[in-house]
């Protein structure tokens, strides 16, 4: 993949990764604002919105940690390789996913495996 492209597909996707982030923090606090002013009826319910949004910010949490990764493969020209293998991932998964680490194969692989 072209350095340039790499660029700025990662800087597209910390654009959206860090206003996922944003969104939910905001979905929280709007969330405990509306507790404070009513009684809980549900508390179950309002343990699974809490156990989701942990859930949801812990997954956006590990995407920016692997575009953090990207970012640092991208400085040392090592982007758009397996960090397995060091085979070269096609610049039509890159564009789909510009956080993917491996191939195609190398993922369904460890999926199976896992």
């Amino acid at each position: 993949m072209d350095t340039q492209r790499g660029r700025e597909l990662l800087a597209a996707e910390r654009q959206r990764i860090e206003r996922a982030l944003v969104d939910l923090r905001e979905a929280g606090s709007e969330r405990e604002l509306a507790d404070e002013d009513q009684p809980s009826s549900d508390q179950a319910s309002d343990l699974t919105e809490l156990v989701y949004e942990e859930e949801s910010e812990d997954e956006v949490n590990k995407m920016l940690a692997a575009l953090e990764r990207a970012e640092a493969r991208l400085a040392t020209g090592t982007y758009g390789r397996s960090i397995k293998s060091g085979q070269a991932i096609p610049d039509e998964r890159l564009e789909a996913n510009p956080l993917a680490e491996l191939t195609v194969e190398e993922e369904r692989l460890l999926e199976r495996s896992s």
